[in-house]
């Protein structure tokens, strides 16, 4: 299950990758600007290289000075074609990082919506490797006429208790279909894993000497596959990969999810719709979180700089580091605009996200700055904290 700590990760990494979108859109912007004060090697006319060059230098400072002004602001006077480029690179610049803002949003929701169908996936390759177990055993059958030529203790991962109660479960059918997660299409690939990656492996051949395997060896048996070579053989992990962009940051809870969804149905007996895991209990909820955390801290990233240079007045504040003033920038967002998060709820989670994402200094240098600029916050009542908020600020 998707929870908020996950949920405020994720929307760390995509305002880390807006930002160096933002980054990139403008020095091409100013890159835009250099080659058009380019000497013009078709014109007949003599070209002042000096005066192109101071000319670029000028508008690259005066598009710099007024990226968030409504209109032009210049300590002197300017040309026409200065001002005309100007403009021009301010509203490409704008218009680009309103394009990777759209993408990054809609990214950021699809990845996190596309976890079920990923956990779904590594479920339905075990059911797939247990499938192929027994076409083959049929398929050696009739090519030696009906007569016994593989062992029962071969069968014994098609006929894993779990894996079939899954599969004869309509709940985990129904989920399936909902989330578009059959492997119909991979049917060759599953043939080649099987044969290369499953059954030479040490715990497979451990577990086909097992005349009579019981409920927990067949649990113990999924649980290591899906651990030890699922989510650790490459090759596998690349057909994952393929499926999502955002992988390398999933992984780790598709593996969780799916590794629940096998103990849920090995300690609970059966399958039933509340043992398959869900985005979150209220996914609507958090989905609002989720987007909210991500919209409010691009617009108030000027006011939360503010704050940050103000309490940072022995620092530059281009020195502290790039995900330090991404995450307290967040941080900050998350205490005037979520009312009934408790600041230090807050607090302790962006910390967290620091010490896994951010240098080895940033946990006190995070810790100290949000203490400091809360209380203050606070204060001055630009916190305000309602319901279950209202706790740490007695």
């Amino acid at each position: 299950m998707l929870n908020r700590r996950i949920l405020r990760v994720k929307a760390f990494q995509s305002l880390y990758a807006y930002e160096q979108c933002k980054s990139s859109n403008f020095n091409i912007a100013k890159d835009s600007i250099r080659e058009s004060f380019l000497p013009d090697l078709n014109s007949m006319e003599v070209q002042d290289k000096a005066q192109l060059k101071a000319d670029a230098i000028t508008t690259i400072q005066l598009f710099s000075d007024n990226l968030n002004n409504k209109s032009l602001i210049s300590q002197q006077e300017v040309s026409t074609k200065i001002k005309s480029e100007a403009i021009k690179a301010i509203n490409a610049f704008h218009k680009a990082n309103e394009k990777d803002y759209d993408f990054l949003l809609k990214n950021m929701i699809t990845s996190a919506e596309r976890i079920p169908q990923l956990y779904l996936n590594a479920i339905q390759m075990l059911i797939e490797f247990g499938n192929h177990v027994s076409k083959e055993a049929e398929r050696k059958r009739k090519i030696n006429n009906d007569q016994i030529s593989t062992s029962a203790r071969e069968l014994n991962l098609s006929r894993n208790v779990i894996l079939n109660k899954i599969k004869n479960s309509p709940a985990f059918e129904t989920a399936l279909i909902r989330h578009d997660a059959h492997l119909d299409d991979i049917e060759l690939e599953i043939k080649e894993w099987f044969r290369v990656y499953i059954k030479p492996s040490e715990v497979y051949q451990e577990y086909i000497k097992l005349n009579d395997p019981q409920e927990e060896d067949d649990f113990n048996i999924l649980e290591t596959l899906l651990k030890k070579i699922i989510f650790k053989n490459e090759v596998i992990l690349n057909f994952f990969s393929e499926k999502d962009m955002n992988w390398s940051e999933n992984k780790q809870v598709v593996r969780s999810l799916a590794s629940k969804f096998i103990k849920n149905v090995f300690e609970q007996g059966s399958l039933e719709d509340e043992l398959l895991p869900d985005l979150a209990m209220n996914w609507e909820d958090d989905k609002e979180f989720f987007q909210n955390i991500f919209n409010f801290t691009i617009e108030n990233e000027e006011i939360n700089k503010s704050l940050i240079a103000k309490k940072t007045q022995n620092w530059d504040i281009d020195r502290i580091a790039f995900t330090d003033k991404i995450i307290i920038s967040m941080a900050l967002t998350e205490m005037k605009f979520f009312p009934s998060i408790p600041v230090k709820v807050s607090i302790n989670e962006y910390i967290d996200i620091s010490k896994n994402y951010s240098t080895p200094k940033s946990k006190q240098f995070v810790n100290g700055l949000l203490d400091v600029i809360s209380k203050e916050l606070m204060d001055k009542g630009e916190i305000k904290k309602s319901g279950r908020g209202l706790l740490d600020n007695k």
